[in-house]
């Protein structure tokens, strides 16, 4: 008999060259998480090989599936947004489901006719990137039994709704402790919106960091943002006109904090020279601007995969083992920080201001990891 063709190989052959169980070269096709990096590799290795075909499409017929898996995100504006959708890419691209990709413009009934849609049961299964938290239809598609995925999501969700994040009062409260190592004490924070989570836990962290060295909160030098670069112009010039201004800004996001590199630029002040700058989430920019932006790295790619492997668990009937993961974030050390100039008369001994600079100048670069905190995250 001559050779099989390679559309017709099957799942069994793949196993076998990749000296694996049939379940295992399965989890590889669906993009399920559990298999060991090793193993993954070989399993691909061998479906290239063989020349077997993943026909996505049979496979979900034969399962009575539509084969389409719902990404609900409020805009497509920014790397945050970006970087998310990468991760989940990475995994639904080895499954047997497409992505299919609705946008909010973070309106209220936009979020809703999106919902709307997917409990109408034209997908398996919903990735959702919220503006808000909890909502009534949210409810209503695990009432319909419609697997549903919250990923850094931005407000209060049930206990039982599961969700992807990040640490993000850990990531705020290590940001301001860094720069009160610095020798920083007159340290600004601009927000984020109110009404997201993220930005509520950040300003905690931030507060706490500054408690816990015994300095009182200055109300003027805590700022409203909206976590767009605009917003970060705006909440700088205004920290900058002030008598005393800051010597360090703590910006809510990395976008945010892109403006106040132009505001500080404008009046023709220096980063770090003059003052400080700490973004958060290391979004691609952070590191190619100049300075390279000091931020709080957010696994952003990683809780996209994270999520889509949840969701493709749900989606085969079986359990989490938790219905809530939570990401550590890391202090990326760049070059927009440095050491608070000391006061007028201060001695530079070996302690205090020039203590400060040497850890400045020992830290330009470098990655500290974080891993307290709260959960609820926005664009940042």
């Amino acid at each position: 008999m001559g050779e099989q063709p390679p559309d017709r190989l099957t799942m069994a052959a793949v196993a076998a060259a990749a000296r694996v169980s049939m379940m295992t070269v399965s989890r590889v096709l669906n993009g399920h998480p559990g298999v060991a990096p090793d193993t993954r590799a070989r399993v691909e290795r061998a479906i290239t090989d063989s020349g077997f075909v993943r026909n996505r499409a049979a496979r979900a017929l034969k399962r009575g599936r539509a084969g389409v898996v719902d990404l609900v995100v409020p805009h497509l504006d920014s790397a945050y947004i970006l970087e998310i959708m990468r991760g989940v890419e990475e995994t639904l691209g080895t499954s047997a489901f497409r992505c299919a990709v609705s946008t909010t413009h973070r309106e209220d009934r936009a979020e809703r006719q999106a919902l709307a849609r997917i409990a109408d049961g034209g997908s398996d299964g919903a990735l959702l990137v919220l503006a808000r938290g909890q909502s009534p239809r949210l409810d209503h598609l695990r009432r319909r039994h419609i697997p549903v995925v919250v990923v850094d999501h931005r407000g209060e969700l049930d206990a039982d709704t599961p969700a992807v994040g990040a640490t993000n009062w850990s990531g705020a409260y290590q940001a301001t402790t860094y720069l009160l190592s610095l020798g920083h004490q007159r340290i600004a924070h601009i927000k984020g919106p109110a009404s997201i989570g993220c930005s509520r836990a950040r300003l905690s962290g931030y507060r706490a960091a500054l408690d816990a060295a015994g300095l009182s909160v200055d109300p003027a030098f805590m700022r409203e943002g909206d976590f767009y670069q605009e917003g970060g112009y705006q909440a700088a010039c205004a920290l900058l006109d002030l008598p005393v201004p800051p010597t360090a800004i703590f910006a809510g996001n990395d976008m945010q904090a892109m403006g106040v590199y132009a505001a500080l630029r404008e009046r023709g002040l220096s980063v770090p020279d003059d003052v400080s700058v700490i973004g958060f989430d290391d979004i691609p920019v952070a590191a190619m601007v100049s300075p390279q932006l000091t931020t709080v790295r957010q696994p952003l790619a990683e809780m996209g995969r994270i999520a889509a492997g949840m969701l493709l668990t749900l989606i085969d009937g079986a359990s989490l083992p938790s219905q809530r993961v939570e990401l550590a974030t890391a202090l990326m050390v760049r070059g927009s920080c440095a050491a608070a100039a000391p006061p007028r008369g201060a001695p530079r001994g070996l302690s205090g201001w020039a203590t400060a600079r040497a850890v400045s100048t020992a830290g330009r670069r470098g990655t500290v990891s974080g891993e307290k905190g709260g959960m609820d995250s926005e664009d940042g």
